[in-house]
């Protein structure tokens, strides 16, 4: 008997949905878990160099370690994020910027100082995230390039030069864009996490018994014998989890119901036997009485004599593929961040006409690549860059929980208790983790802080003088009705074309009353245009323009656009056709302002701030790439405002 043929239309529909949703989870592996992926690089490494740094018994804390290795990456990917933080999805979207647009809908109108309050917290996040941006490469890249001294202990000298070279060509590919080398991310990831599992493998073969770690009561003596040590050493261990908060900032990317497929079908499973086949390598050597040398590097230990160059290699792309991911998120952190006007205007390149996602900044390119490179200057081997890693890390994720526990009370009406037990359980945890790994601000945490830091002042400053640039035109700005009536007084001629002048309100553009005050004519169509930045990532095309018709041929367009995309200013008016504005390309003239900001006005900003400022403003990109227009055809007005 056949099979109706309903029937087969839901088996193929369910088929065709699986193989998509794999192919994403393929994808999600190679890009999604590439920075949580090359822990097993340096985290045990570096908890054993903790506990040898400390004179404390190994032994006795190794099944402890395995098993607060295990239920931390348990908790923390597994409970927090995947369970949890993910579900604070904005249309799809994730990350900080993403979860901080979610908070204004919760809030009542007017609670400004509230709004404020989150908004510089988002971006001391964004701060934190840039450091771990920069940080991250030079990690990844370095641990891996220390596998040559395994090989030959000569090949020391070899590492940092080989680290800054890779670096180098990293951001230098940059350009390009990740599309052609990002189709193979995916499969070189795949065969990279099925290695080391089979080197897990191999390592618990050496000693079973490491696999009392899963029971968790080890993690719960350890703690309850040792707890200002376990507290110390959870600065090694928290390096387990770096690269977590890529499962959220990436959620759009490919889903969050792919990255649970990565995760619990591959990742997940080849992480806890890499770490566990790493502790058992060093169990097996001390139940020998072998005594761990200093520098002891279990991972690649654990790889046959034979083929440690190919291993070498490996970890070096899986180090790449990692930076790449994390490139490509600043990337697109920047662009959500200019889009919410938390940064100047700065260029962005499209390297794919397929997928919005793929760009490139070259500025912050170049500032990631100086940043990288300072880095392992600064700290030339693994061990010692470890120390400004963790702070980056935990904080971040101490502010992702802050406000999401905001969006579950404030916009989800969740219930305060229950707010309050979720949110403390993940806040203890990040708390803890932060603390331990703030001990160590002297002896390279400083680093990241002072990224952090710097970028924080970078944003707070422009948002505060945009404010008050914006408020200082406002005071100065004539209504385009009073406008209009003085043109009609005047009897000012009218000249064929379409016009268009960015605004932020009703208000009379100051490049449209210089033209009038040189040009002594007007156009015969006038469009007000104004971009109003969406909390949405993206706006649906039928929301995007709002069109209105104002008296003697002027038209007030209102485009949204949300923080995902790149305004475009063409298709907007494009668009605008539907709602009667009549446009031709070739007829219609876009009138930019330059505004020269003087550090001289009356605002209550420092000095040093002022001039800050103006460096931003005068180093933002022109209008012309920022907005898409066509040059040939694009007017420029220049201006002087005193901040």
């Amino acid at each position: 008997m056949s099979t109706p043929p309903e029937h087969t239309t839901v088996s193929t529909h369910d088929t065709l949905k699986a193989t998509g949703v794999a192919g994403l989870a393929v994808g999600a592996i190679g890009v999604v878990f590439g920075d949580i992926g090359t822990s097993p690089l340096y985290a045990i490494k570096e908890s054993i160099a903790h506990l040898q740094a400390h004179g404390q018994p190994i032994q006795d804390f190794m099944l402890g370690l395995m098993s607060l290795v295990l239920w931390l990456l348990v908790f923390v990917v597994n409970v927090k994020y995947i369970f949890g933080i993910t579900r604070a999805s904005n249309r799809g979207e994730g990350g900080i910027f993403a979860l901080m647009s979610l908070i204004p809908r919760g809030l009542a109108r007017g609670v400004r100082r509230s709004t404020l309050f989150y908004l510089m917290l988002a971006v001391l996040g964004g701060g934190l995230l840039f450091g771990d941006g920069i940080i991250t490469p030079s990690m990844s890249v370095l641990s891996a390039m220390e596998g040559l001294v395994v090989f030959n202990p000569a090949l020391k000298v070899a590492v940092v030069p080989g680290t800054l070279i890779i670096l180098v060509a990293i951001f230098f590919a940059q350009q390009w864009g990740t599309g052609t080398i990002g189709r193979f991310f995916g499969p070189v990831m795949i065969v990279w996490f099925t290695v080391i599992a089979l080197l897990g493998v191999r390592g618990i073969a050496m000693d079973p018994s490491v696999l009392h770690a899963f029971n968790p009561m080890h993690a719960a003596y350890l703690i309850y014998a040792y707890p200002l040590e376990c507290f110390l050493l959870l600065s090694a261990v928290v390096l387990v989890v770096t690269g977590a908060e890529a499962l959220y900032a990436d959620m759009g990317h490919f889903g969050i119901r792919s990255i649970r497929l990565g995760w619990y079908l591959l990742v997940g499973p080849a992480l806890t036997l890499s770490y566990f086949g790493q502790g058992a390598l060093a169990l097996s050597k001390l139940k020998a009485g072998e005594t761990l040398p200093v520098g002891f590097n279990p991972f690649f230990e654990l790889v046959p004599d034979g083929l440690l160059i190919p291993m070498v290699l490996l970890s070096t792309c899986a180090a790449v593929i990692a930076s790449q991911a994390m490139i490509s998120g600043v990337f697109s952190m920047a662009r959500q961040a200019v889009r919410l006007n938390l940064l100047p205007r700065l260029e962005i390149v499209h390297t794919s006409d397929e997928h919005e996602g793929q760009i490139y900044l070259p500025t912050i390119n170049g500032l990631m690549l100086v940043g990288c490179l300072v880095t392992v200057l600064l700290f030339p081997s693994s061990t010692s860059l470890a120390s400004a890693y963790g702070i980056a890390v935990t904080a971040v994720m101490g502010v992702t929980t802050f406000l999401f526990c905001t969006v579950a009370h404030r916009l989800w009406r969740w219930r305060l208790h229950w707010v309050l037990l979720m949110g403390g359980a993940f806040l203890s945890v990040d708390l803890l983790l932060f603390g331990a790994n703030a001990i160590k601000v002297l002896s390279g945490g400083w680093f990241t802080l002072a990224i952090a830091f710097g970028t924080f002042i970078v944003m707070a400053t422009w948002v505060q003088g945009s404010f008050h640039i914006g408020k200082r035109i406002a005071e100065d700005s004539q209504s385009i009705h009073e406008f209009l009536a003085e043109l009609w007084t005047d009897a000012t001629p009218r000249v064929d074309g379409t016009a268009v002048f960015l605004t932020t309100n009703y208000s009379t553009p100051i490049a449209l009353k210089h033209f009038v005050e040189h040009a002594h004519v007007v156009h015969r169509q006038v469009v007000l245009l104004t971009i109003i930045s969406s909390n949405l990532p993206i706006v649906p095309p039928w929301r995007q323009v709002h069109v209105e018709w104002l008296p003697d041929g002027v038209w007030k367009i209102t485009a949204r656009c949300g923080f995902m995309e790149n305004p475009n200013i063409p298709r907007f008016l494009e668009r605008s056709r539907s709602g009667g504005f009549n446009y031709i390309p070739e007829e219609t003239t876009y009138f930019t302002r330059r505004t020269q900001v003087l550090p001289t006005g009356p605002a209550k900003m420092a000095p040093w701030r002022k001039r800050l400022f103006a460096a931003l403003s005068r180093n933002a990109t022109d209008a012309t790439r920022s907005f898409s227009l066509p040059p040939s055809r694009v007017v420029d007005f220049g201006s002087q405002v005193e901040l």
